[in-house]
């Protein structure tokens, strides 16, 4: 199974790729697969390193809220094995 987390773009650069944060954790990313245009700040699914779609600000917003209250339901370590 998979969960896309919404992560948010904080840099942007040249190779298209972007530096994203997920939950806390910031990671660098491919956006090559995108059409759209991109700007810090926006919101991406991201799969395996790949962002996959940019979703609306509202909706990453809601998601986010959603898999916090999983945390705080499973705890931690339960929550953390789902997003390996």
């Amino acid at each position: 199974m998979c969960l896309c987390v919404p992560s948010q773009i904080v840099e942007l650069h040249e190779d298209s790729t972007a530096t994203v944060e997920t939950m806390g954790v910031r990671k660098r990313v491919s956006v090559h697969l995108l059409s759209d245009s991109l700007a810090v700040g926006n919101y991406l699914l991201v799969h395996v390193g790949f962002a996959i779609s940019r979703i609306d600000e509202k909706d990453a917003l809601e998601s986010l809220q959603e898999y916090a209250n999983l945390r705080e339901e499973l705890g931690e370590e339960e929550f953390s094995r789902l997003l390996v």
